[in-house]
């Protein structure tokens, strides 16, 4: 099982409580950056659990609720808007994942992240880590299924933006809505918002 190289990695030399973690929200316009960490069953393994972006809204749903049923442990973090208007999406993306994993209820031994310096926690920050790390990919799917939550909420007080459809990314429509009404509440500021 490809996708088990680094939690096999580290569990030959010694650690046994593996904490995968990811981001969900770097690139949108508005709205949160959402992060989850979490321990999974050192027994469990669901093939179809893959990056977030690569499944679709249903398959998410379903494999969340497998997730949470199989997990030691697991925790999620929102950074908001302002947040990440203040000290950038790179290092608010940074402060969601260092939250979600201080939250976690049972330390982790080590922790995979998907391509994000998390120091001092022991850690290996791996490229395109939700797609070939299985750990990581569970984190993926609960911070997407979550954010996407959020954004459900946001588009009930926005339905002008339909943040239901684009999730806070820069979608034509979106960017209409924008020149149209300016910036809602949840906008970043920081972000480049018109065409």
């Amino acid at each position: 099982m490809k996708n088990l190289i680094y939690e096999e990695k580290y569990q030959a030399l010694g650690y046994k409580l593996i904490a995968g973690v990811d981001e969900a929200g770097r690139g949108p316009l508005a709205g949160p950056v959402v992060a989850a960490a979490v321990i999974l069953k050192p027994n469990f393994y669901d093939e179809r659990i893959n990056d977030s972006k690569k499944l679709s809204k249903k398959m998410r749903e379903k494999l969340k609720n497998i997730i949470l049923e199989n997990a030691i442990a697991y925790s999620i973090s929102i950074v908001s808007h302002e947040v990440i208007d203040e000290i950038n999406i790179l290092e608010a993306s940074r402060l969601a994942m260092k939250d979600a994993i201080s939250k976690l209820d049972i330390k982790p031994d080590f922790v995979l992240t998907d391509y994000m310096n998390i120091d001092p926690i022991p850690h290996e920050s791996i490229v395109k880590g939700d797609a070939v790390s299985f750990t990581i990919a569970a984190a993926s799917i609960l911070a997407k299924t979550k954010r996407d939550e959020l954004m459900k909420n946001y588009h009930e007080l926005y339905p002008e933006y339909d943040f239901l459809h684009n999730q806070g990314y820069g979608t034509k429509k979106h960017l209409e809505a924008i020149n149209q009404y300016g910036l809602s509440p949840i906008h970043r500021k920081t972000f480049k918002l018109h065409k």
